[in-house]
């Protein structure tokens, strides 16, 4: 069955960075887009980043364009998240996600059909 392990969430103040990972399992990892995604209190969830199975497209938040990176290796079955100059409103949980279909782009939430269980990332001022 499809499993993704989130880790490297935590707390850090304004301006500093953090690195996620989500270790995927139980399906062919190189052919489906991942992304990340953020739920703060109160809100709901949205798009942070998607990278595509081909590695062709890249996609970001408007939010997180040139703060945050997403990348993927395939030979480990891992993406990642590298989170720079956090501010406090980057503070949410945090969530890797597969998209439902194979060979398929997209930054909607529904369009992801499997989740991991999520990793808290809290930004002090």
């Amino acid at each position: 069955q499809v499993q993704l392990v989130e880790s490297g969430g935590g707390l850090v103040q304004a301006g500093e960075s953090l690195r996620l990972s989500c270790a995927a399992s139980g399906f062919a990892f190189s052919t489906y887009t991942m992304g990340w995604f953020r739920q703060a209190p109160g809100k709901e969830r949205e798009f942070v980043a998607g990278f595509s199975w081909n590695g062709i497209s890249i996609d970001y938040a408007d939010s997180v364009k040139g703060r945050f990176t997403i990348s993927r290796d395939n030979a480990k079955n891992t993406v990642y998240l590298q989170m720079n100059s956090l501010k406090p409103e980057d503070t949410a949980v945090y969530y890797c996600a597969r998209s439902t279909m194979s060979r398929f782009m997209s930054r909607r939430v529904g369009d992801f059909g499997s989740w991991g269980q999520g990793t808290q990332v809290t930004v002090s001022s």
